[in-house]
């Protein structure tokens, strides 16, 4: 029995993959897509309503995307005409991808075409556009005063991550009404580093399906990717109501399908994922009880500023005479702030005046939040109260809440932390973040109760879960109001 387009597709990523160096696969950001993930991302799209479209595949690797495409049209189009046009630099994988394009083509009405050229210089020159993009483009970043940022610039754009910029690129080469569908990490969808491109992204084209993946090791699992992907549809100029929401496992898992209001996916501020009806109402949950943000309540967060390898000669395992507490992650246990504790980590911090006035905080109350949970907590968001009379250093890995570089009143700090140990901040934060660590743009973006409630929430003095959500719940939401 001969094997598909497809198969023959993955057996030459399997190749092509052999064949790469690690090292510059590494700095080109290639990932090559499987067959199982290509299936997916080829599944997404529309099937065009006229008689012809024309594609593109950009950083086309193997080709295995614009097989995956053409091994689904084939089948439900089979009159429909298809030119693609795939674009790759690496000249290792021409032939590879020759040999796929060259399948393709022996399919009835499928053409296609090999630009041997650098994408982003391409895609910024060419006068072509596309009814479909489709793309897994690379992951690396990109460099300050690097050719291809200034590049970037040059057109007016800013991203950190090249993958962006293939995503930028994607939108400006579809015509009106064009989709581009993309497996990319989640990274773009919330914090300040990708909120320009964001924002410029929902404005050009509306989200009208998304694909996530509850593993974040599988779907890339013979290339070493860690990130969290998702697979997002989008239509130029085009705004829906609502957005199919598919969810699986991994690439080789059945998926589960819902719809969910568009207002509930894209807001102002980020992307949410609601992968599950739970995840749904973790969301408006939030939106409906909690109105604030830490700005409005008058506070800030910070990270800790002592950053471990840079001042080793400060850092001490003893006590030493006039040394201050240095409070890493390891002194947040159960809920509570505990130092010392017999860390293997240095517990103390003692420099000269000059370099205290720049690491130290004042003695008062403070909110500790981790920026990297360990694997055995069951929460992603880990919170305790920090208090002292004299000044205190705090770890790098650790936020800090604040009040213009001061203590909270006591209630205030006690209720945040409450708040930030419960189970609906946290099944929030899950929907809310693609990140596994909680960064300090995060919680500024986060909404949270009102002073007045935070200070009720103090009154909670357990450290069970199960009191903690009773008493947020009790709090946050009116009585005769079902959450």
């Amino acid at each position: 029995m001969s094997i598909g387009l497809l198969e023959r597709a993955e057996e030459r990523r399997k190749a092509a993959l052999a064949q790469l160096d690690s090292e510059e696969q590494a700095q080109r950001g290639q990932y090559f897509t499987p067959h199982l993930a290509a299936q997916i991302i080829a599944g997404l799209p529309r099937l065009p309503a006229g008689e012809s479209v024309r594609v593109l595949d950009p950083g086309a690797g193997s080709g295995i995307l614009s097989a995956a495409l053409v091994d689904r049209l084939r089948v439900w189009r089979p009159d429909l005409r298809v030119h693609i046009v795939a674009v790759e630099s690496d000249s290792v994988l021409h032939p590879a991808l020759s040999e796929t394009l060259a399948d393709l083509e022996t399919v009835e009405g499928v053409t296609t075409e090999l630009v041997d050229a650098d994408f982003l210089v391409w895609a910024l020159s060419t006068g072509q556009r596309f009814d479909l993009v489709i793309q897994n483009p690379p992951y690396a970043k990109l460099r300050t005063g690097s050719d291809p940022q200034n590049l970037l610039r040059g057109a007016g754009i800013t991203v950190p991550n090249i993958y962006a910029a293939f995503l930028e690129l994607g939108l400006r080469l579809l015509v009106d009404g064009g989709q581009q569908v993309a497996i990319t990490p989640r990274s773009w969808m919330n914090g300040t580093y990708y909120s320009a491109f964001r924002h410029h992204f929902v404005r050009t084209a509306g989200i009208d399906a998304l694909h996530t993946f509850e593993s974040r090791s599988k779907v890339f699992g013979d290339t070493g990717v860690l990130q969290e992907s998702i697979v997002v549809s989008a239509t130029r100029g085009r705004t829906p109501d609502q957005v199919i929401v598919h969810t699986s496992y991994d690439h080789d898992s059945e998926p589960s399908s819902r719809t969910v209001a568009y207002q509930d996916i894209v807001t102002p501020d980020f992307i949410h994922v609601p992968a599950t009806e739970s995840d749904a109402k973790a969301v408006a949950w939030m939106a409906t009880h909690a109105q604030h943000t830490l700005a409005d309540l008058g506070l800030t967060v910070s990270t800790g500023r002592v950053v471990d390898f840079r001042c080793p000669e400060m850092l001490h395992h003893d006590r030493v005479d006039g040394a201050v507490p240095m409070v890493n992650a390891t002194h947040i246990r159960g809920g509570v702030t505990q130092h010392p504790v017999g860390a293997k980590k240095p517990e103390w911090f003692h420099t000269d005046p000059v370099a205290a006035g720049k690491l130290l905080v004042p003695g008062g109350h403070y909110v500790l939040i981790k920026r990297f949970s360990a694997k055995e907590e069951r929460r992603r968001v880990v919170s305790a109260v920090w208090r002292s009379e004299d000044e205190v250093a705090f770890d790098n890995k650790l936020n800090y809440i604040h009040q213009d570089g001061h203590g909270l009143d006591a209630e205030a700090a006690n209720g945040l932390a409450v708040f930030l140990n419960s189970t609906q901040l946290d099944s929030y934060f899950r929907v809310f973040s693609g990140h596994t660590q909680v960064n300090a743009t995060d919680l500024r973006q986060m909404r949270f109760p009102s002073l007045d409630q935070l200070r009720q929430l103090a009154a909670v003095t357990s450290h069970d879960q199960l009191e903690i959500d009773a008493a947020v719940e009790a709090v946050l939401v009116p009585a005769g109001v079902k959450a």
